[in-house]
C-alpha cells in the first residue's frame, strides 16, 4: 500500500470517526427511550380498548339473553331482538366465502406459480395491492351499480346475493395477496424435486405446495372474512334493510330476498335517541365480537391442525 493510499485511508477513518458517536451509554439510553415509547403506545391502545369493552359490556350484558337472540326487530326496544341480523350475517359469510375463496386462491396460485414475470403481470400485481387499500364504500358503490342495477335479473336488486358479491370484491385482494405470500414461503427446492421426479406443475402444486401453504391461506381467508363481517358502509350503499321481520329461505329464492346484518342493525339502534335502543346496540356489539372471536379462534385452530399434520 502506497503512502498516498494510507494517507487517504487515515483521512477517511478520521472523518468517519468524527461522524460516528462512540458513546455506548448514549446509544443505550436512546434505545431505552425508544423501548419505553413503544410500550407506552401499546399500553395506551390497550387501555382505550379496555375502556371501550368495559363500557359496552356494562351497557349490553343486561340486555343479552335468549329472547334477545331469538326475537325479530321491533319498534319497542324491550321486545326487539337480533335474530334476523344474526342469520343474515351468517348467510352473508357463507356465500361470501363460497365465492371469494376459490376465486382468490385460484388467482393467487395462477399469479405465483403459472404467470410469467412481465409488464402485464406486474401491472396486475400493482392493481391488486392498490385494491386492498381502497375504502370499503367504493366497493359499495361498485356493487350498487353492477350487482344491484346491472345484474338485477339475477340478484333481484338489493338482496343477499348482491351483498355477498360486494363483500367478495372487498376481500378478494386480501385473499390473493395472502395466498401468494403463503405459496412464496414454501421452499423452491420442493418444486425442483417434483420436476426432477417427472411430475408436472399442477401435480406438484396439488400434492406438495398447496397442502403446505394451506394453513396460511386459511388464516388469511378467515381474517379477511372477519373484516367483511364488520363492514357497514358497503351494505348501507347497496340497500341492506334496517328493519326486517323474516328470515331468508335456504334456497335460491332466499338469496334473492331482502336482508339485514349485525352492523346494519347496530347502526340503526345507535342512531335512535332512546337509551334502551343504545343498550340493544351494545348487546348487538357483544354478539358481533363473539362471532369475530369464534372466527379468529377457528383460524388459529385450523392453522395449528394443518401444521401438525404436515
Amino acid at each position: 500500500m502506497t503512502k498516498s493510499n494510507i494517507h487517504s485511508k487515515n483521512q477517511f477513518d478520521s472523518g468517519a470517526n468524527r461522524n460516528f458517536d462512540l458513546s455506548i451509554d448514549k446509544r443505550y439510553n436512546l434505545d431505552k427511550i425508544f423501548a419505553i415509547a413503544t410500550w407506552a403506545a401499546t399500553l395506551f391502545a390497550l387501555v382505550v380498548l379496555a375502556v371501550l369493552l368495559i363500557d359496552i359490556l356494562a351497557d349490553g350484558l343486561g340486555r343479552l339473553n335468549w329472547s334477545f337472540l331469538t326475537s325479530f326487530s321491533s319498534r319497542r326496544a324491550s321486545s326487539s331482538g337480533i335474530l334476523a341480523p344474526l342469520v343474515g350475517t351468517i348467510w352473508l359469510l357463507v356465500i361470501t366465502a363460497l365465492i371469494s375463496f376459490p376465486l382468490g386462491v385460484g388467482a393467487g396460485i395462477f399469479l405465483e406459480e403459472y404467470a410469467e414475470d412481465n409488464w402485464f403481470t406486474q401491472l396486475i400485481e400493482i392493481n391488486i395491492a392498490n385494491l386492498a387499500a381502497v375504502p370499503s364504500i367504493i366497493y359499495g358503490l361498485l356493487g350498487l351499480q353492477i350487482f344491484v342495477r346491472v345484474m338485477e335479473p339475477i340478484t333481484q336488486g338489493r338482496s343477499v346475493l348482491a351483498g355477498a358479491l360486494t363483500l367478495s370484491l372487498l376481500i378478494l385482494p386480501i385473499i390473493i395477496i395472502t395466498t401468494r405470500e403463503a405459496l412464496r414461503a414454501v421452499p423452491d427446492s420442493l418444486r425442483q424435486a417434483g420436476f426432477a421426479l417427472g411430475a408436472n406443475r399442477w401435480q406438484i402444486i396439488r400434492e406438495q405446495i398447496f397442502p403446505i401453504a394451506l394453513p396460511g391461506i386459511l388464516t388469511g381467508t378467515i381474517l379477511a372474512l372477519s373484516r367483511a363481517i364488520g363492514e357497514t358502509a358497503p351494505l348501507i350503499v347497496i340497500g341492506a334493510v334496517g328493519f326486517i321481520t323474516f328470515l331468508p329461505d335456504l334456497s335460491l329464492k332466499g338469496l334473492q330476498s331482502s336482508f339485514t346484518a349485525l352492523p346494519i342493525q347496530i347502526f340503526d339502534w345507535v342512531s335512535r335517541p332512546q337509551t334502551d335502543f343504545h343498550e340493544n346496540a351494545a348487546a348487538g356489539i357483544i354478539v358481533l365480537m363473539i362471532v369475530l372471536l369464534l372466527m379468529n379462534s377457528s383460524a388459529i385452530y385450523l392453522r395449528n391442525k394443518f401444521q401438525q399434520s404436515r
